[in-house]
């Protein structure tokens, strides 16, 4: 069985949290506490695209993240 985060005809949202980082959601699902929808719905190549214009960093925004 493949992931529904691996589907190519689905439908998705861009999510992204509060350290900017970004996620693709299908939209079947609840969007998780803490992240907000920025792009979509729309269709998983289209998203895709939304994320790298839009997701220049390649980390989160805090310093902190990573750090043990």
């Amino acid at each position: 069985m493949s992931s529904p985060f691996d589907d190519a005809d689905g439908v998705f949202l861009v999510v992204v949290d509060d350290e900017g980082r970004h996620s693709l959601w299908p939209l079947f699902a609840p969007v998780p506490a803490g992240w907000t929808t920025v792009h979509g719905p729309a269709g998983h190549e289209d998203c895709l695209d939304y994320v790298q214009r839009s997701w220049t960093g390649l980390g989160p925004l805090s310093p902190r993240w990573g750090r043990a």
